[in-house]
């Protein structure tokens, strides 16, 4: 098992930034691939951001591109989401997950956290 408490979301304006953490324990944290996916109200969990588990590799929703970073430290078992210039269609519950796969799928994360809300005020 492993588990996954994100931290970090909020209330920002438009144009503003926040930091996700998702802190992760029990099996060994460095052999999973993670990510990051949202979900707004009345929508489907959609893809954000992967990084595979080297810290290597990291892919993005075309509607994040250039504003947000992943990053993991596998020396303290933790993934970062770094949002820059966000904006009101960015509003969502943001999810930290794990997979031994690198994907996309939902279906296929073997991981989640609680999630995250962030919210972004125009």
């Amino acid at each position: 098992q492993v588990q996954l408490v994100e931290s970090g979301g909020g209330l920002v304006q438009d144009g503003g930034s926040l930091r996700l953490s998702c802190a992760a324990s029990g099996r060994t944290f460095s052999g999973y691939t993670m990510g990051w996916f949202r979900q707004a109200p009345g929508k489907e969990r959609e893809f954000v951001s992967l990084i595979t588990s080297a810290g290597t590799l990291p892919s993005y929703a075309d509607p994040v591109k250039g504003r947000f970073t992943i990053s993991r430290d596998n020396s303290k078992n933790t993934v970062y989401l770094q949002m820059n210039s966000l904006k009101p269609e960015d509003t969502a519950v943001y999810y930290c997950a794990a997979s031994r796969k690198y994907t996309t799928i939902t279906a296929l994360i073997d991981y989640w956290g609680q999630g995250t809300q962030v919210t972004v005020s125009s």
